[in-house]
């Protein structure tokens, strides 16, 4: 029979916990006896897999801000993440400020995949050929701009392929249709740029009931490689799961252990290849073309998540809603679109190309590019404006967060702590002497109401939870 090859894929990420004003992260009392949920995870997930050489082993991504949180914390973790792709080579990049790329406009899209890369490259010192998408949402135009920036492939659920076809043919064979075949795990595929078969993404489609298994499940080790050989069959070949690197550890005290023996113990006694996925992909080229549908692995809803009332969330009491997602996304999109307007206005009399400069950006603040050098670049008028501008302009990006989004009410930390880059970027454009739309944008605001009536709706959280803590 031919070998079985096992990719287990963790995706390491939190949400940015920082306050935008200071930088640093208050006290979460919810992760009692830690400090925060940083530190709390930290202890129970990235400190023992990075001690165990998990990351020598898994496929995995890191999210840039959590990185960046570890490098200024937890420094011997950092070190050990990185020391292990530069043995291996196993890790991939993800698209930097974990928004639902389908819902950005194309030049936000963009910058969070180009500051994706910079990051990549600053810590692991080499391009990334995969990206991580948040939440695995995709579409068309996602697809294309990865294409465009130079990535060779992405990893997807399988009820995110919508088509595929041999390469070659002219017939989609349709994965959405009642009583169709869910999608196509066992090939190689390829979503095409418009410009042709020559240039595109790699998708690579994980096993959902493996993956569903490790995540939700607790399985023994034995029970992960037997699934997999199990779901390989006779012709052997490519088993991937993906899922969220909290599950080794945090999610599941003691799973790390777990993933551990079942790498370097149960699948080499049991012949089960254990391979880079890069090196799987450069051995089975696609031999499928692939479509898919606006979609997330997270919502059963497309990406309905993220803005509206879907019936998707974690946690919460019955009879919660999520109707508050829509006018949330509403606020934000009017003082996002406003601050385009405000980066034409003032931008060129500050920078040579605004939206160019804004791409470069992330490298000055991970010390990659110095001040001077990117100001010789792209500086045209007073410095110290110039990047009051640009951090307006971090911030916007930042108050897209999804997790924003994924839990089941307004006044939950994850949506404040959107709210508050939404508050400093309204500081910052103030201080260039603007006047955002921010009446408008609370009344906005005032539409999205929390399950608690303690809470009040978002105009009353912005008062009350997100006003006071400005510096």
């Amino acid at each position: 029979m031919p070998p079985v090859s096992l990719v287990i894929h963790g995706h390491f990420y939190q949400p940015p916990r920082e306050d935008p004003w200071t930088g640093e992260v208050p006290t979460q009392p919810d992760a009692a006896p830690y400090h925060d949920w940083n530190e709390r995870i930290t202890a129970e997930a990235y400190r023992p897999n990075a001690e165990l050489g998990s990351f020598e082993r898994l496929s995995f991504n890191v999210g840039p801000t959590l990185l960046s949180w570890l490098e200024a914390h937890h420094r011997d973790v950092y070190d050990r993440i990185l020391e292990a792709d530069r043995r291996t080579g196993r890790a991939i990049a993800q698209a930097y400020g974990h928004a639902i790329l389908p819902l950005c406009n194309e030049r936000d899209l963009r910058t969070h995949v180009r500051w994706g890369i910079t990051d990549f490259v600053h810590r692991f010192r080499r391009r990334p050929e995969g990206m991580w998408l948040p939440e695995t949402a995709v579409n068309d135009a996602t697809l294309q701009v990865l294409a465009e920036e130079g990535i060779r492939f992405t990893i997807l659920a399988p009820g995110q392929v919508a088509a595929t076809r041999p390469v070659g043919s002219s017939e989609w064979l349709n994965h959405t249709a009642p009583g169709a075949p869910a999608g196509a795990r066992d090939r190689a595929l390829r979503w095409c740029h418009a410009d042709g078969f020559s240039r595109g993404v790699e998708l690579v489609v994980y096993d959902g009931d493996l993956a569903h298994t490790i995540a939700f499940s607790e399985p023994s080790s034995e029970a992960i490689v037997s699934r997999a050989i199990a779901h390989a069959g006779q012709s052997g070949g490519l088993v991937m799961a993906a899922t969220d690197g909290e599950t080794f550890g945090h999610h599941h005290r003691g799973a790390e252990q777990v993933l551990d023996h079942a790498l370097t113990v149960e699948a080499p006694a049991r012949g089960v290849l254990v391979p880079r996925l890069l090196d799987e992909l450069d051995h089975r080229p696609p031999t499928h073309e692939a479509r898919v549908r606006t979609s997330a692995w997270s919502c059963a809803h497309g990406v309905g998540r993220w803005m509206d009332d879907c019936g998707c969330h974690t946690g919460g009491h019955h009879g919660w809603h999520q109707r508050w997602r829509a006018p949330l996304r509403r606020a934000l999109d009017l003082l996002r679109d406003w601050g385009v307007d405000a980066v034409e206005r003032r931008g060129p009399g500050l920078l040579q190309d605004p939206w160019a400069a804004r791409d470069d950006y992330l490298g000055v603040l991970l010390g990659a590019c110095s001040w001077d050098d990117f100001a010789a670049q792209h500086i045209v008028g007073d410095h110290h404006r110039a990047g009051v501008l640009l951090d307006a302009q971090r911030n916007a990006l930042l108050m897209y967060t999804s997790c924003g989004w994924f839990f089941n009410d307004l006044a939950g930390i994850e949506t404040i702590q959107v709210l508050r880059y939404a508050a400093r970027a309204v500081d910052l454009y103030q201080q260039l002497g603007e006047e955002p739309p921010v009446d408008a944008f609370l009344t906005e605001l005032a539409e999205a109401v929390s399950n608690d009536p303690g809470a009040g709706d978002g105009r009353r959280l912005w008062h009350e939870r997100v006003l006071p803590i400005r510096r």
